[in-house]
């Protein structure tokens, strides 16, 4: 069976996008989005300066180098794939998609607008890689910031795991 994969542009307004299992993580959004104690969208102090994304149930958001329209790639493979050479930042998280559907917005992209795919339902290993690029084939606000194209691998895993770095990026990375 070929890899699935998506590849898209989106306006990661506010320097970020969501790649979310949509019913699940609204539902959970439900109970806790009140809580003081939880950062929104996962961006702790940690994760929005070492590890670039922000992790909730059901939800990966990803930081990105820009507030504009940047490129994205995911794709699904059966098991973990080699690490892409040319990433210059790459860190893994748990991403649980018990509907098999994936939805990709951003504070400026409602869910319905965006792009989705259906993927393994369960629990998957996400891997976000920052490989340098040059701008999209779009016109952008030609603000600050590194270009960059956002992988997103995707795979089954068997059992939950930490949130990883496998390669640290230069820090400040990001304006």
């Amino acid at each position: 069976m070929a890899d699935a994969s998506l590849t898209f542009l989106i306006d990661a307004d506010h320097g970020q996008f969501y790649i979310q299992d949509l019913e699940p993580y609204d539902a959970w959004m439900a109970d806790h989005a009140l809580d003081a104690d939880l950062p929104p969208a996962g961006w702790t102090e940690e994760a929005v300066h070492v590890h670039r994304i922000g992790v909730e149930p059901h939800s990966i958001s990803v930081g990105t180098a820009r507030d504009d329209m940047v490129e994205a790639v995911i794709t699904v493979h059966a098991s973990a794939p080699i690490t892409e050479p040319l990433a210059e930042h790459i860190v893994e998280a748990d991403l649980n998609t018990p509907t098999g559907q994936l939805a990709v917005s951003s504070p400026g992209v409602l869910p319905e607008d965006g792009p989705g795919m259906a993927v393994p339902a369960g629990l998957l290993r996400a891997r976000v890689s920052y490989v340098p690029s040059g701008p999209p084939a779009v016109d952008t606000n030609g603000g600050p910031g590194e270009h960059f194209l956002y992988r997103i691998d995707l795979w089954p895993a068997d059992q939950a795991g930490e949130l990883v770095i496998l390669k640290q990026g230069p820090n400040p990375w990001a304006g």
